[in-house]
C-alpha cells in the first residue's frame, strides 16, 4: 500500500494539547507550594475552564479528528482495535477513552477550585455561590482529585512512550506538526474547523471565564452608611 501524508490534527487542537500541559504543570505547582502562589493557582484555574470549554466546543464543531463524533466509538470499536482491526487516524477507541477521562476529570478540577477555599486567605471566585459545608467537601475533593490527574497523566506518558517503543509510532511529532503517515486509501485529511468554528469556539471559551470569574453572581450588598454604625 502506498504512504502518503496527510494532515489529521488542526492546529487548534494541537495548540490546546500543549497549552493544556504547560497550564496543569503550573496549576500542580502553585496549588502545591501555596501561600502567595494561591492567587497565581486561582488565575491559572480560569484559564483551564476557558481552555477545557474550547476543546468542548471544538470537539463539536472543530475540523475532523478533533469531533467527538468522529473519535468516542463503543464497545464495538474497542473490541476491533483489540484485534488488530482499527485503521483510523485520529484517536484510538482506547485513546478516546483516555481524552474523555482527562478532560472529565480536568473539569472537576476547575469547577470544584471555582467554590474552594484555603482555610487562609484564598477563596475561588464563585466561593459565595455555595454554602460553607459544599465549599469545605469540594476542596477535600479538588486536594485528593489532583492525585487523580497526576496518575492518568502519568498513564497518558507511559502509553506515549509504549507506542514509541514497542509499535514504532511516533505520537508526538503529528501533534507536533499536525501531519501523520496514511497507509489505507479510507484515510483521508482532515476536514472542516474553520475560521467561523474557531471564533465559536473562542467565543464559548470567553464566556466560559468571564462567567467562572463570578460576573453572573449578584453584586456585594453595600456597607452601610457610616451615620448607621455605632460610634464606638
Amino acid at each position: 500500500m502506498s504512504e502518503r501524508r496527510v494532515r489529521v490534527w488542526d492546529l487548534p487542537t494541537r495548540l490546546f494539547h500543549w497549552l493544556l500541559a504547560i497550564l496543569v504543570a503550573a496549576a500542580f505547582v502553585t496549588g502545591l507550594q501555596g501561600g502567595n502562589l494561591m492567587v497565581w493557582h486561582g488565575r491559572l484555574g480560569l484559564l483551564l475552564g476557558g481552555l477545557l470549554a474550547f476543546r468542548l466546543a471544538w470537539g463539536l464543531f472543530g475540523s475532523t479528528y478533533a469531533r467527538f463524533s468522529q473519535f468516542v466509538r463503543g464497545p464495538g470499536a474497542i473490541r476491533a482495535y483489540l484485534r488488530g482491526e482499527w485503521r483510523g487516524l485520529g484517536h484510538n477507541p482506547l485513546g478516546a477513552l483516555s481524552v474523555l477521562a482527562l478532560l472529565a476529570v480536568l473539569a472537576f478540577q476547575v469547577a470544584s477550585g471555582l467554590v474552594a477555599n484555603d482555610d487562609i486567605a484564598f477563596t475561588g471566585p464563585l466561593y459565595a455561590a455555595v454554602a460553607s459545608e459544599t465549599s469545605e467537601m469540594l476542596t477535600s475533593l479538588h486536594r485528593l482529585n489532583m492525585w487523580v490527574i497526576g496518575a492518568l497523566v502519568a498513564l497518558h506518558l507511559a502509553a506515549v512512550a509504549w507506542y514509541v517503543r514497542i509499535r514504532k509510532e511516533d505520537l508526538v511529532k503529528p501533534m507536533l506538526t499536525g501531519y501523520k503517515v496514511a497507509t489505507d486509501p479510507a484515510q483521508e485529511p482532515a476536514t472542516g474547523g474553520g475560521v467561523l468554528a474557531l471564533a465559536a469556539a473562542l467565543a464559548v471559551a470567553g464566556f466560559a471565564v468571564w462567567a467562572a470569574a463570578g460576573n453572573l453572581l449578584p453584586p456585594p450588598p453595600p456597607p452601610p452608611a457610616p451615620e448607621t454604625l455605632p460610634n464606638w
